[in-house]
């Protein structure tokens, strides 16, 4: 068995533990380790019961990225989905920190589901172009109905654990502070009668519910016409009305490797890696942390900052004093009164028009004209001085994109701007020039900043990556 999963005894309820940091993700190792512990635990003949267990500060968030793109091995998600739904002795899955995407699919195939205070669960597979292709879509609605189990699935949002109590999804939460404990408890309550185990896959089908299906097509129509996985989880759902489970996972499946085909799922995914890491600056390493800035000026920014500055242990001040390691300077105030020791950084809409090499400033810190991504422009500072501000910056809870001499963000808005009729073209031709002149360090970052601050689709992946895509096409060309 693989050392991510195990199995071991306690009296007589044997206990499934995954432990795969950072997040119990479900790789091909967890996926076969889980089946080898079922094995074990049924054959155990002194383990009448069953709990199925995380370590760490989460149970399953979901699948391995690192399995994205790649062929898949078995056993498949739902291989083992089933496998563990059909076991003969009762099956108490234990939530704890987040139980999403497949991880909540395997907890819909365990008989029994108790939550810590704190839970969330969702299947947001939606969000990359995907729909819940291990069950969710058959198993959700025979616990919700088909109207939440739409809401949630279209969505793809997090459920808090007293919601998920509320609508179904789960069978108790427990106060223990541990999972151990609350999954003896439960099983041992299953046991002495107190608690009644039940599989999910054999409830009744839920109810059809035409009007619902009606109200959440014509919602998906109004919001995202253009997207196509949010529309096969409608089919998926309204399968599990019609069909038998095994019918209904069988229309399931056709469904998800549908979305798998779909262009749109490779541009989401792409999306999604582009924001994992855009505040690394390639081999600057792990500089010494920054914790005395000085806000000078004002601005709305200064205030998100304020919100967040007593977690990390870093001190906010309107005044540079001998400590003071950086300055950030709101548009339009004084530089001068910035020591000269500090890191100068100065701060500047998407759509100004200053050279920001005309700025007196280190880096230039460019705000957004929608949402919260913001853009760190190394003018005169270093790698390394330019990670300890974007680290300052993520400790204090932004998102930031880095990037030097000049503003990827300014420069697409600007293309944007200046042909309204056809945004999108625009930033796709700026972002090839913008690749050309080095000024990114990833060509994503690109694609992020124009998909979360200037409302590129996201279903695209980004300018760069469909400008990219429409170049290789047309060399393919005959």
């Amino acid at each position: 068995m693989p050392a991510c999963v195990y199995y071991h005894r306690h009296d007589d309820i044997g206990v499934i533990r995954i432990d795969n940091p950072p997040v119990n993700a479900l790789g091909h190792a967890v996926r076969r380790g889980l089946l080898d512990a079922l094995d074990q635990g049924l054959a155990d003949e002194g383990a009448r019961a069953l709990v199925l267990m995380a370590d760490g500060r989460t149970f399953i968030a979901g699948a391995d990225i690192r399995e994205f793109g790649q062929p898949p091995q078995p056993p498949l998600l739902p291989e083992v989905i089933a496998r563990l739904e059909a076991s003969a002795k009762p099956l108490v899955a234990v939530l704890h920190g987040t139980a999403l995407g497949g991880g909540l699919e395997v907890a819909l195939g365990c008989h029994y589901r108790v939550a810590l205070p704190g839970t969330r669960v969702g299947l947001p597979e939606v969000k990359l172009g995907l729909l819940p292709g291990a069950g969710g879509t058959q198993r959700l609605p025979r616990l919700v109905g088909v109207d939440s189990a739409l809401e949630l699935i279209t969505s793809g949002r997090f459920v808090s654990a007293d919601e998920a109590l509320t609508l179904g999804i789960i069978d108790a939460i427990d106060q223990s502070e541990v999972p151990l404990d609350a999954g003896l408890g439960t099983a041992r309550a299953i046991l002495e009668g107190r608690h009644t185990a039940r599989r999910t896959g054999e409830l009744a089908a839920p109810a059809a519910d035409p009007e619902a299906i009606a109200r959440h097509r014509a919602r998906l129509e109004a919001e995202v016409p253009e997207l196509f996985s949010p529309f096969r989880c409608l089919e998926a759902v309204a399968a599990s009305t019609q069909d038998s489970l095994a019918q209904g996972l069988r229309r399931e499946r056709e469904l998800f490797l549908a979305c798998m085909d779909s262009p749109q799922r490779a541009g989401l995914i792409h999306a999604f890696f582009a924001a994992r890491a855009p505040h690394r600056v390639p081999e600057a390493g792990e500089p010494p942390a920054l914790t005395r800035i000085a806000l000078l000026g004002e601005h709305p920014l200064f205030d998100r900052l304020e919100g967040h500055a007593g977690r990390p242990g870093i001190e906010l001040n309107d005044r540079p004093d001998a400590s003071t390691q950086v300055c950030l300077i709101a548009p339009g105030d004084a530089a001068g009164v910035c020591p000269t020791a500090c890191l100068r950084i100065a701060l500047q809409p998407a759509d100004t028009d200053s050279r920001l090499e005309d700025l007196n400033a280190d880096l230039v810190l460019i705000t957004p004209p929608q949402g919260a991504l913001l853009e760190l422009v190394a003018i005169r500072a270093s790698g390394e001085q330019q990670q300890a501000t974007a680290d300052l910056l993520k400790a204090l809870r932004q998102t930031v994109v880095v990037s030097r001499r000049a503003s990827l963000l300014a420069a697409l808005n600007r293309a944007a701007n200046e042909s309204p009729d056809d945004r999108c073209a625009a930033m796709e031709a700026a972002s090839l020039l913008l690749a050309d002149q080095r000024l990114c360090y990833r060509t994503s970052d690109i694609d992020l900043l124009a998909v979360e601050a200037l409302g590129y689709p996201r279903h695209l992946g980004g300018p760069h990556r469909q400008a990219t895509l429409t170049a290789s096409s047309s060399e393919t060309s005959p």
